[in-house]
Protein backbone atom coordinates (compact mmCIF):
# COMPACT_ATOMS: atom_id res chain seq x y z
CA UNK A 1 0.00 0.00 0.00
CA UNK A 2 1.40 3.41 -0.92
CA UNK A 3 1.95 6.26 1.54
CA UNK A 4 -0.92 8.16 -0.10
CA UNK A 5 -3.30 5.18 0.17
CA UNK A 6 -2.39 4.78 3.84
CA UNK A 7 -2.87 8.52 4.43
CA UNK A 8 -6.32 8.44 2.80
CA UNK A 9 -7.34 5.49 4.96
CA UNK A 10 -6.02 7.04 8.19
CA UNK A 11 -7.57 10.46 7.55
CA UNK A 12 -10.90 8.93 6.57
CA UNK A 13 -10.93 6.99 9.85
CA UNK A 14 -10.27 10.17 11.84
CA UNK A 15 -12.58 12.52 9.95
CA UNK A 16 -15.51 10.24 9.13
CA UNK A 17 -17.88 11.74 6.57
CA UNK A 18 -15.74 14.62 5.48
CA UNK A 19 -14.73 18.07 6.54
CA UNK A 20 -16.36 21.50 6.46
CA UNK A 21 -13.86 23.22 4.19
CA UNK A 22 -11.08 21.87 2.05
CA UNK A 23 -7.49 21.03 2.83
CA UNK A 24 -4.73 19.51 0.75
CA UNK A 25 -1.90 17.58 2.41
CA UNK A 26 1.24 17.45 0.29
CA UNK A 27 3.48 14.63 1.48
CA UNK A 28 6.94 15.43 0.16
CA UNK A 29 8.14 12.91 -2.39
CA UNK A 30 4.91 10.90 -2.26
CA UNK A 31 1.98 12.96 -3.57
CA UNK A 32 -1.03 14.64 -1.99
CA UNK A 33 -4.32 13.95 -0.25
CA UNK A 34 -7.37 16.21 -0.29
CA UNK A 35 -9.96 16.47 2.47
CA UNK A 36 -13.30 18.19 1.88
CA UNK A 37 -17.05 17.78 2.30
CA UNK A 38 -16.98 14.77 -0.05
CA UNK A 39 -14.47 12.91 2.14
CA UNK A 40 -10.81 12.03 1.73
CA UNK A 41 -9.08 11.02 -1.51
CA UNK A 42 -5.78 11.15 -3.37
CA UNK A 43 -5.33 14.63 -4.83
CA UNK A 44 -4.33 15.66 -8.31
CA UNK A 45 -1.79 18.43 -8.89
CA UNK A 46 -4.61 20.67 -10.09
CA UNK A 47 -6.86 20.19 -7.05
CA UNK A 48 -7.41 23.49 -5.22
CA UNK A 49 -8.10 23.75 -1.48
CA UNK A 50 -8.70 26.44 1.16
CA UNK A 51 -5.38 25.51 2.73
CA UNK A 52 -2.40 23.46 1.57
CA UNK A 53 -0.22 21.80 4.20
CA UNK A 54 3.17 20.39 3.28
CA UNK A 55 5.23 18.00 5.41
CA UNK A 56 7.59 15.07 5.15
CA UNK A 57 6.16 11.58 5.25
CA UNK A 58 7.56 11.09 8.79
CA UNK A 59 6.01 14.32 10.09
CA UNK A 60 2.66 13.50 8.51
CA UNK A 61 2.72 10.01 10.06
CA UNK A 62 3.58 11.45 13.49
CA UNK A 63 0.61 13.82 13.25
CA UNK A 64 -1.75 10.99 12.27
CA UNK A 65 -0.42 8.74 15.05
CA UNK A 66 -0.99 11.48 17.61
CA UNK A 67 2.73 11.70 18.39
CA UNK A 68 2.98 15.28 17.05
CA UNK A 69 0.46 18.06 17.54
CA UNK A 70 -0.27 19.79 14.19
CA UNK A 71 0.16 23.23 15.79
CA UNK A 72 3.54 22.26 17.22
CA UNK A 73 4.56 20.81 13.84
CA UNK A 74 3.75 24.19 12.25
CA UNK A 75 5.48 26.20 14.97
CA UNK A 76 8.64 24.08 14.68
CA UNK A 77 8.71 24.41 10.89
CA UNK A 78 7.97 20.74 10.19
CA UNK A 79 4.56 21.60 8.68
CA UNK A 80 4.23 24.41 6.14
CA UNK A 81 0.89 26.13 5.48
CA UNK A 82 -0.31 28.05 2.45
CA UNK A 83 -3.81 29.48 2.55
CA UNK A 84 -6.50 29.88 5.18
CA UNK A 85 -5.09 29.50 8.70
CA UNK A 86 -8.62 29.14 10.17
CA UNK A 87 -9.30 26.06 8.05
CA UNK A 88 -5.92 24.61 9.04
CA UNK A 89 -6.70 25.14 12.73
CA UNK A 90 -10.15 23.56 12.38
CA UNK A 91 -8.61 20.52 10.71
CA UNK A 92 -5.86 20.36 13.32
CA UNK A 93 -8.52 20.20 16.03
CA UNK A 94 -10.34 17.43 14.17
CA UNK A 95 -7.13 15.39 13.94
CA UNK A 96 -6.15 15.78 17.60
Amino acid sequence: MSVIDEAVKALAAKLGDGFDGSAKFVIEGEGAVIVDGAGVRAAAETDEADVTMTASSDTFQDILDGNLNPTMAFMSGKLKLDGDMGTAMKLGSALS
